[in-house]
């Protein structure tokens, strides 16, 4: 039971350890699977070693039991022969093998106690694992979908909708400065060529009254 109280503490020291770096999420999902993997390595072989001890115990109470029913079966054949000595000492030996029985059968049942619990507790950490081996695509997914996120994110606020506006607008400023100019100039231009004709114009008149004038005097 020790061992997995180790496993246990090891595997959250080195999980929260990774979580409060968090540097990349797929790396560190990989990377406790790899924790976990390791540790039902490390209860696997706990495990067998306490089955192990389970059947050297079974071997060893199996033995006196039958060591038990030998001596027994000796004194009955000395008794039969009439040798209640031999009989007596074949007894003894029995006896104190009886004692050691009762010892040998508290062992087993205690290693197969503990080899029990082993082994449901090598389950349910096994049961975990497939757990996190099942989770882990979707977490390294939504890890991907959230560094795609932000990346967009990041571009939009790099370059938002008011940035380009704004730069539009100035655009807009400056093709309307230069229509403007352009306008003016045309203004400008077309006043001249009116003054010209209205100049013109005006010489037309003087010229008609003189030769009018010059009419009237017989010049």
């Amino acid at each position: 039971m020790a061992i997995f109280q180790r496993i246990a503490d090891v595997l959250k020291a080195n999980i929260n350890d990774m979580i409060d770096k968090a540097e990349d999420p797929e790396k560190m999902v990989k990377q406790i699977i790899l924790e976990m993997e390791e540790q039902v390595d490390v209860a696997t072989q706990g495990l067998g070693q306490a089955m192990a001890s389970q059947k050297i115990a079974k071997k060893q109470l199996d033995q006196v039991k039958a060591d038990i029913a030998d001596w027994d079966e000796k004194a009955k054949v000395a008794l039969k022969a009439g040798n209640e000595d031999l009989a007596r000492k074949a007894l003894e030996h029995k006896v104190n093998l009886q004692d050691q029985e009762v010892k040998c059968e508290a062992a087993y049942q205690t290693i197969s106690a503990q080899v029990d619990q082993l082994t449901q507790q090598l389950k349910e950490l096994k049961g975990k694992l497939e757990e996190a081996r099942s989770r882990k695509n979707m977490i390294i997914a939504r890890s991907k979908m959230a560094d795609a996120s932000a990346a967009v994110a990041k571009s939009i606020s790099s370059t938002s909708a008011d940035s380009a506006f704004s730069k539009l607008d100035k655009m807009e400023e400056k093709v309307s400065e230069k229509e403007s100019i352009n306008e003016a100039y045309l203004e400008i231009n077309g006043d001249a060529a009116k003054d010209e004709y209205e100049e013109l114009q005006t010489n037309a008149a003087v010229d008609a009254e003189l030769e009018k004038l010059k009419k009237e005097m017989g010049l």
